[in-house]
Formats: structure tokens, C-alpha cells, sequence
């Protein structure tokens, strides 16, 4: 196996760890609230400081990628996620959750930071698809997650689940100690030249802004889900691992939907599908709740690595530093939205009480009418990736 192929696995190790926190955090989110006495807006600070440590990480370390390279930033996401998950486990309330969350945020983006622009760089002509077959580790790490919270929940309790995700994060330190990581190749590699690049493109500030909404209605959803339709007769960690599932299998697949449809192409039609999905989410119940989960699952599986491939396509000249920040941009956005959504089920529910309604009919109302509000994020971006579609239909490279 050549050195590339065992980066690349390595890389999906840890992406996987990355997104075993999202699938784990989001099982165990009413167990820490009632062992802490939270409420869903503190929770939803929580969860945001994973999301703000995120672009943190994206932004310093992707500004130092060209000087350092990929392995110290590996090494700094072992630590960091080390040292969180610990933290985590033992944390005493409130401050503590928002620091060790935190601490795992960073490490989340320091994986992305150092393995987006080294996979694309490995992979010149099929950056776009290779990137997807990395991020297939996300919603596998997801579907991992989701079935560990399903099956070990209850035997096992909150610290001992986050504990799980202490051997992935000991095989990928283990495997990248020992690997030797490639130069630069294939990227603009002077950070000058990088930031000249972004600062005077608008369409890579167009899908900044893009990039927010994509992500806040992928991982929104799915951070809240347990929250959201813990009520409606179904377990929420099945559909969470019925979601992902799904997604993890359509991205090892993207090659050719990608090269038939373009990139803005499957963009555009995952905002579409995504909008239904979401609107399906709200107005299901029961068994439903599976035929809307899968069309959610479908609108969001290409979103992420879809949005980074974009950027390595079209503008090259951002290189590593250009990659980082269109994720950094994505998990800013949920940094900001997730205490809102949040914010979102407390008013939901204090209105559904007041006017007669049971605790368990309440908590129903308020996550339907929240999936209702998040599915205003994918309408946007049906209308901005349209204009975007016949903007680009003519045009090669914009950079």
C-alpha cells in the first residue's frame, strides 16, 4: 500500500473520531441536562462551542499549513482531542462542558485544517471525489456514534459513551506518529499569495456565506435531532444512524454524480431536496419519520465535501488556507444558530404549555416548529445556488 492510500486512511480515522462527538453529544444531550439542571439554551452553548473551536482551529491552522504542514497539525488534533474527551468525562457543570467542548472543537477543525488541502493536494485530478470518499467518514463516524448511544445508553451511562471515542482517537495518534506526510505539491503554497486570493474574490465570500447554511442544515438537524423528534414515536439515535447511513453510502459514490451534474449542478439539487426533506421532518409522524429522514439524508449528503471541492476546483490560487476557511465558515455559522435553535425549542415549548398542552405534546410542537424554521436555511440556498448554476454555466475557472 503506498504511503498516500495509508494518509488517506489514517485521515478517515480521524475524521471519524471528529464526527463521533456530534453523533455522541446529541445522544446524551437530556442526560446532561437533567444531571446539570440545563435548559435547551445552555445546551445549545454547548454544542456551539464544538462549532466555535471548529473555525478557530480552521482559520489559525489553516493559515499555518504552508509553514508547518499537515503532520504537526494531526499531532495537534490528537492532543486536543485527547485532552477534551478527558475533560469531558470529568467535568463538574456548565463551564466545564463549555471548555472541554471547546477543546474537541478545535481538535475537529485542526483534522479538517490539515487533512482537506493534503487529500486534494494527493489527488489532483479527483479532488472533488476523493474528498467526498473522505468525508463518507463523517456520517460514518455518525452512524458509529448513533448506534453506540442506541445500544449502550443505558448500561453504560454519559461518561463512560464519551470514553468510546478514546480508542478511535488512540489508533489515528498511533497511525500518524509513524506515517511520513508529503510535501506541497499540487496547491498555491505562499500564505500571501493565498490570502491575496480570497480577499479579492467574491465568490468565494458568496459561498462563505453559503457554506453557513449548508452546514447549519446538516448539522443543526442532526445535532438536535434527540432533542427535536425525541417524541414523535421513534427512536432518534436509529433515525440519526438511518440519516447518516445513508449519507456516508452516497458519498463514497459521488464520483459520477459529481462529473455528470457539476458540482454547483449537485449542489443546487441537494438545497431542493434538502427543503423538502426538512418540511417532510415537520409534518411526519410515527413511521413517516423514516421515509422524511431518508429525503433529508439525500439533500444533505453532498453539501460539506461538495462545497470544499468547489473551492479546490475553482480557486486554486486560495490553496490550503482557502479550503480551511470554507469549513470555518460553516461551523461559524452553526456556532451562531445553535443557541438560537436552542432558543428556538425553550419559547416553542413555554407557548405550547401555556395554552393547555402536556409536557411530552409540547415538546413535539416545539421541535416540529423548529425543523419548520431551519427548513428556511435550504430555501435560500435553492435561490442562491440557482443564480450561482446560471452565473457558472459558461465560465471554465474563475480564479
Amino acid at each position: 500500500m503506498d504511503n498516500n492510500k495509508k494518509l488517506f486512511y489514517a485521515s478517515c480515522v480521524a475524521l471519524t473520531v471528529t464526527s463521533m462527538t456530534f453523533a455522541i453529544r446529541a445522544g446524551i444531550l437530556e442526560e446532561l441536562k437533567v444531571d446539570f439542571g440545563l435548559v435547551d439554551t445552555q445546551l445549545g452553548w454547548v454544542n456551539g462551542m464544538a462549532s466555535f473551536g471548529f473555525p478557530i482551529a480552521m482559520l489559525l491552522l489553516g493559515l499555518a499549513y504552508n509553514a508547518v504542514g499537515p503532520k504537526k497539525l494531526m499531532i495537534i488534533a490528537f492532543i486536543c482531542h485527547l485532552f477534551g474527551l478527558i475533560m469531558t468525562i470529568f467535568s463538574g457543570g456548565f463551564w466545564g462542558l463549555i471548555l472541554s467542548t471547546f477543546a474537541i472543537g478545535f481538535a475537529n477543525g485542526s483534522v479538517e485544517a490539515a487533512c482537506n488541502p493534503m487529500i486534494a493536494d494527493m489527488f489532483p485530478e479527483d479532488k472533488t471525489t476523493m474528498l467526498n470518499k473522505f468525508h463518507v467518514w463523517f456520517p460514518g463516524g455518525l452512524v458509529i456514534g448513533s448506534l453506540i448511544s442506541y445500544f449502550l445508553a443505558d448500561s453504560l451511562g454519559w461518561q463512560l459513551l464519551i470514553a468510546t471515542m478514546l480508542v478511535p482517537t488512540i489508533i489515528y495518534g498511533v497511525m500518524i506518529f509513524g506515517m511520513k506526510f508529503p510535501e506541497t505539491r499540487n496547491l498555491e503554497s505562499n500564505t500571501g499569495e493565498n490570502i491575496k486570493a480570497i480577499m479579492k474574490s467574491p465568490l468565494f465570500w458568496f459561498m462563505g456565506i453559503c457554506m453557513t447554511l449548508t452546514a447549519t442544515t446538516e448539522l443543526g438537524t442532526t445535532q438536535w435531532i434527540e432533542r427535536i423528534i425525541k417524541n414523535d414515536g421513534i427512536h432518534p439515535m436509529i433515525v440519526l444512524a438511518m440519516i447518516t447511513g445513508l449519507m456516508a453510502v452516497g458519498r463514497y459514490f459521488a464520483g459520477p454524480l459529481v462529473k455528470k451534474f457539476n458540482p454547483v449542478g449537485v449542489l443546487l439539487m441537494s438545497a431542493i431536496v434538502s427543503a423538502i426533506g426538512l418540511v417532510m421532518l415537520s409534518q411526519f409522524s410515527g413511521s413517516m419519520i423514516y421515509l422524511a429522514a431518508m429525503v433529508f439524508a439525500v439533500g444533505v449528503t453532498y453539501f460539506w465535501p461538495t462545497m470544499i471541492g468547489f473551492i479546490g476546483e475553482n480557486l486554486p490560487k486560495t490553496g490550503a488556507l482557502g479550503m480551511s476557511l470554507i469549513g470555518g465558515f460553516g461551523m461559524f455559522g452553526l456556532t451562531i444558530w445553535n443557541p438560537i435553535i436552542g432558543n428556538w425549542l425553550d419559547k416553542e415549548r413555554a407557548l405550547a404549555l401555556s395554552l393547555g398542552e402536556t409536557k411530552e405534546a409540547a415538546e413535539l410542537i416545539a421541535g416540529k416548529a423548529t425543523l419548520d424554521n431551519i427548513a428556511v436555511f435550504p430555501a435560500i440556498l435553492v435561490v442562491a445556488f440557482g443564480v450561482l448554476f446560471f452565473v457558472m454555466k459558461n465560465k471554465k475557472t474563475l480564479a
